[in-house]
């Protein structure tokens, strides 16, 4: 057999791999929250929104959240002002907010207008619209923090809509109060409570990390399955920390919300969501209740 043949016949088998996953993932809904650095390089935005397309064109129905701190620093940087973090919230007063919202809403169009250039039909949001993302002023340690919200409710009903019509949504996390005053909300907080209420299948965060390590100080020691249990045992002994541990209680929130199954993937390697929900193997770290809550696929 020649080198072309056998590429052609690597391709086929593939396919033939993914086939189950297609097919037990028909019409579910997935959530991928998208940031990090997989939003500032050009080929890795590609890579993100074409594996999206794709789940879209086999029969998943994908919705973004997206955040976008590193380009609202930036920002903040050429208006002269500094960006301040309390546990890992950013200090919101009133003109960090307009900003933020100007910015989040210049990464939503972007995203749209990528999605739309590979030929599938997607509709940028915030939580504003449609009273999607409704908010209390989140405080740290009893400290006000400006206008950061903590969400109260999602009212999904616009979301429902948009994926009945064929739409990809894409969503940027800011909210409204009681009073429709304008609230910048966490990315992550906000992809699990959209996920929750949607009864989302799959929920992924695309980070700067391979996923979860036993040992955080030890690349060999990646978990694949990160059941309720060792969760519990690693922010005991301290495996879990810093900035991993809020978004690991996110993770663990969204599951106990009715999410099936929760993964943190490595944004920075091409392809991550297809190595993920269509190859045995996978990457990254799921996150699940007990360890033997697998896919028929995966036993």
């Amino acid at each position: 057999m020649g080198i072309e043949m056998e590429q052609v016949m690597t391709k086929a088998q593939t396919l033939i791999e993914a086939l189950p996953y297609i097919r037990d993932f028909n019409n579910k809904i997935v959530v991928v929250k998208y940031g990090g650095s997989a939003m500032l390089d050009e080929k890795l935005q590609e890579s993100v929104i074409k594996d999206v397309v794709l789940l879209k064109l086999v029969g998943m129905q994908p919705v973004i959240v997206h955040g976008g701190g590193k380009e609202i620093n930036a920002w903040l940087g050429k208006i002269g002002k500094e960006s301040e973090f309390k546990n890992g919230f950013r200090v919101t007063d009133a003109e960090t907010m307009e900003v933020a919202e100007m910015v989040l809403n210049k990464v939503n169009k972007q995203l749209v207008q990528m999605i739309e250039k590979v030929g599938v039909k997607a509709i940028g949001i915030s939580g504003k619209d449609g009273g999607l993302l409704q908010v209390d002023k989140k405080t740290v340690d009893g400290e006000d923090i400006g206008f950061v919200g903590d969400i109260k409710c999602v009212d999904s009903a616009i979301l429902e809509d948009l994926l009945s019509n064929d739409y990809i949504p894409v969503i940027a996390p800011i909210g409204l109060d009681e009073n429709y005053a304008t609230y910048n909300i966490n990315a992550d907080d906000a992809a699990c409570a959209i996920a929750s209420s949607i009864n989302a299948e799959k929920l992924a965060f695309l980070t700067d990390t391979e996923g979860v390590y036993e040992n955080p100080d030890d690349p060999s020691t990646l978990l694949s399955i990160l059941s309720f249990a060792k969760a519990d045992e690693l922010i005991a002994n301290g495996g879990i920390g810093g900035g991993m541990l809020p978004k690991i209680t996110n993770c663990i929130n969204a599951v106990k919300d009715g999410v099936k199954r929760v993964h943190i993937l490595d944004g920075r390697i091409e392809h991550c969501l297809l190595l993920e929900f269509f190859t045995k193997k996978g990457i990254g770290t799921a996150i699940m209740k007990h360890e033997d809550d697998l896919y028929q696929t995966e036993r």
